[in-house]
């Protein structure tokens, strides 16, 4: 570990032109203690080239790593295994970051020894407009994960800044190409990591109309099972965390469970959605009605039909 250097990991697959901009935004930060490891996650397009012109501009800053295509958490995990930051930054090739988000996190998590990661809010644009509201959660003061991020993922992936030795701690990013962010803040969740909060925009997700790996599970059957397992897998670091089966949060979660459930169900996956069905009846205090006839309707019309039904009757 290189005391004082954050470390940037972008993975990219076929984003030549836009891991450019990414690079840029990080070379243009005020803090001066950078490294940035490219992970080309088996690009077929020009990337590769791109990225090696990178390296070769910037000479011992900049470090490309290969991979055969597995997806966004296991070409996270390979860059982090290749930098050296007392701090790391996890940014995707589509997006940018603020001149002053380092000098400003890592002032922040210097003042607070106790906080693990720094996060703050987070702007999202399309077609080069942004929102002038925060993105998720990202306008909301927290100490802690959990209970929270049971609502939804808290940031998105290139909001925090994390210590070093957290990621250390939480261990390898989940190998999924859905919801792996949101899962693997939950393992740290788990451990408790406490959050520094800096009230200063710090990062922009850009919508580019070019499709992006988040929305794979609407035409890949195993991003899907991915989505399934995360939600299983975030309900899991919630209980190790503590959160109590009676708060609100995690009663709501019970019913986020159910309609997941039942859209595993109409996309044609009885097992995964039998699964979350069954988590959502265990922790629900009081299962509704509808919990009932769903799952009677299955008995009869099977999975597919009853949560194809139910997506016209029955709400999260």
């Amino acid at each position: 570990m290189t005391p004082g250097l954050v470390s940037t990991v972008i993975p990219v697959f076929n984003r030549a032109g836009m891991l450019v901009e990414a690079v840029d935004s990080v070379l243009g930060q005020t803090w001066p203690q950078l490294e940035i490891v490219i992970v080309d996650d088996g690009s077929t397009d020009d990337t590769v080239r791109v990225a090696q012109a990178l390296c070769d501009q910037h000479p011992g800053r900049i470090l490309l790593v290969r991979q055969r295509n597995a997806g966004p958490g296991v070409a996270r995990q390979a860059g982090f295994e290749a930098c050296s930051g007392e701090f790391v930054q996890f940014l995707d090739s589509d997006d940018l970051l603020l001149p002053r988000k380092f000098e400003l996190q890592v002032g922040g998590l210097r003042a607070d020894p106790e906080a693990g990661i720094s996060y703050g809010p987070t702007y999202t644009s399309g077609n080069g407009v942004r929102d002038a509201e925060p993105a998720q959660c990202t306008g909301t003061p927290l100490r802690t994960l959990f209970p929270a991020m049971l609502q939804e993922p808290l940031w998105p992936t290139l909001t925090p800044l994390y210590r070093r030795s957290v990621l250390e701690a939480v261990g390898p990013w989940p190998a999924k190409r859905q919801l792996e962010d949101w899962e693997f803040d939950a393992q740290a969740g788990a451990l408790g990591v406490k959050l520094h909060y800096c009230d200063e925009f710090l990062a922009e997700v850009r919508d580019h109309g070019e499709g992006r790996i988040c929305q794979l599970w609407m035409t890949d059957v195993g991003a899907m099972r991915d989505r399934v397992d995360a939600y299983a897998q975030v309900l899991r670091h919630a209980q190790s965390a503590g959160v109590p089966r009676e708060s609100a949060e995690m009663q709501k979660f019970a019913r986020s469970l159910f309609w997941m459930a039942r859209n595993a169900g109409s996309y044609g996956l009885p097992d995964e959605a039998r699964r979350l069905f069954e988590l959502a009846r265990g922790v629900a205090l009081r299962p509704g009605w509808d919990y009932t006839v769903f799952r009677a309707a299955t008995r009869v019309l099977g999975w597919q039909r009853s949560s194809r039904l139910a997506e016209v009757l029955v709400r999260p």
